[in-house]
C-alpha cells in the first residue's frame, strides 16, 4: 500500500526540485546500508557520531535515518514543505536508497518525481498544514492524507480551491487514533517550537485574509497595509478598474513618479504570466506594478518579474510576514478580523526541551 510521508530540508532549495530527490543530514554516520536494517545498530551508530549531542536526540535521529532508509518504498508520496517561500512540493519516489559521499551536505538521498511543486499553503485546511509542520525531518502523514490525495487527483488549484470547503469538513472527522507501529511522532517530536509557531501564525493570517474577507474587502485590506507602510493608497472603482485595483504612491497628491498601480488576487491558487501581464499592460512611463495574491506564482510568471524592474510579487507569505511586521499600525478593522496577540515562544530543537 502507497504511504504519504512529509519530510523537512532547510539546507537545500531550489535543486531538489531542479535535479529530482528528496535528502537529510547526519552525513557524518556514513552509508546506512553499512550499518543494516536495524535501529538499534543505528541509534548507536548516532551515538558514538555526535558524542556531545542530547540522549534525547539519538531514537529521534536514528528513526530518521531508518524511515529515509529502509521504510519509504518506491512510489510512496512525499509532502515537501519549502519553507524559503512557504510553498510546498509533492512528489513520488522512485528510487532506492543512496549515499553521495562527493557531495558537500546532505549525502542521504532518494530519487523523487515532482507531481506538483510551488503549491500555496493556504489551499490546505490549518490542520492539515500543522500536520505536515512536524518538528520532526521526516514522519509519515496519517490523519489528512486523504487531503493532500484529492490535491493530487484534482486537476488544477482553481478546482480544488472550489472544493475546499467540502475537503475541510471531511478532514474534521478524519481524526482517528493512529496504529502504533512506531511511526507516529513522539511527543517530543510534536512539541511546538519557535518555527512551527511562526508558520502557524502565518498560516492563519492567510487563511483568515482568504476565507473572513470579501474581494473588495481585500483590496480595502491592501490599501490599508500600504498605508501602514507608509505609502498614499486608494482603491479603485470594483466595476471600472481595468485590472488595478489600488493606486498607491509616496506623496500626498500622487504627483511624483513612481506611481504603483496594485493588482489585487483574493485566491491562493497560483498566478501565472498570462495574469502578471495583464497589470504590466497598464503601466505607462513612470509607473511601476505590484501584484498582489495569496497564493503563489508560477515559474512563468517569476520570470516575468526577474526581467521587469518596474514589477514586484507579493505572495500570501510576503502578506504574512507583512502583516506580522506591521500589525499594531493596521486599522482596528483588520486586527478584529486578524486576531493576534505578540509572545516569546521558546526557541530550542524539540530534544533539547
Amino acid at each position: 500500500m502507497t504511504a504519504m510521508w512529509g519530510i523537512h530540508n532547510d539546507a537545500l532549495g531550489a535543486e531538489l526540485v531542479e535535479k529530482g530527490f528528496i535528502s537529510i543530514g547526519w552525513d557524518e554516520v556514513g552509508d546506512i546500508r553499512a550499518i543494516g536494517n536495524d535501529r538499534s545498530s543505528l541509534k548507536a551508530a548516532v551515538t558514538r557520531t555526535y558524542p556531545g549531542s542530547k540522549p534525547g536526540a539519538f531514537p529521534v535521529w536514528a528513526g530518521v535515518l531508518h524511515r529515509f532508509a529502509y521504510e519509504i518504498e518506491e512510489g510512496d508520496l512525499v509532502v515537501a514543505p519549502y519553507k524559503a517561500d512557504g510553498t510546498i512540493n509533492f512528489g513520488r519516489v522512485v528510487g532506492g536508497y543512496e549515499y553521495h559521499a562527493e557531495e558537500r551536505v546532505h549525502r542521504h538521498r532518494r530519487r523523487v518525481e515532482w507531481l506538483r511543486t510551488g503549491v500555496a499553503r493556504g489551499l490546505f485546511p490549518q490542520s492539515a498544514l500543522y500536520e505536515i509542520g512536524s518538528a520532526v525531518t521526516l514522519f509519515r502523514i496519517r490523519r489528512h492524507e486523504h487531503i493532500f490525495q484529492e490535491f493530487l487527483a484534482t486537476p488544477d488549484e482553481e478546482a480544488f480551491e472550489a472544493a475546499a470547503t467540502a475537503v475541510e469538513d471531511a478532514a474534521t472527522g478524519a481524526v482517528d487514533a493512529e496504529p502504533d507501529d512506531g511511526l507516529a511522532p513522539t511527543p517530543a517530536e510534536e512539541e511546538p517550537n519557535a518555527d512551527r509557531i511562526q508558520q502557524h501564525t502565518q498560516d492563519f493570517i492567510v487563511r483568515t485574509l482568504h476565507r473572513s474577507l470579501t474581494h473588495e474587502q481585500f483590496e480595502l485590506f491592501t490599501a490599508d497595509l500600504l498605508r501602514v507602510m507608509g505609502y498614499q493608497a486608494r482603491t479603485t472603482s470594483y466595476s471600472q478598474d481595468g485590472g488595478v485595483d489600488v493606486i498607491a504612491h509616496k506623496d500626498r497628491l500622487g504627483l511624483e513618479a513612481p506611481l504603483i498601480k496594485v493588482q489585487c488576487k483574493h485566491t491562493t491558487v497560483s498566478q501565472g504570466a498570462p495574469q502578471v501581464q495583464q497589470l504590466v499592460g497598464t503601466l505607462s512611463r513612470g509607473e511601476v506594478g505590484l501584484f498582489v495574491a495569496l497564493g503563489t506564482y508560477t515559474r512563468d510568471a517569476q520570470a516575468v518579474e526577474r526581467m521587469r524592474q518596474d514589477l514586484r510579487l507579493l505572495s500570501g507569505s510576503d502578506i504574512a510576514n507583512l502583516v506580522l511586521n506591521h500589525y499594531e499600525a493596521l486599522p482596528i478593522r483588520w486586527r478584529d478580523v486578524i486576531k493576534l496577540r505578540r509572545v516569546y515562544v521558546v526557541d530550542l530543537p524539540p530534544e533539547e526541551q
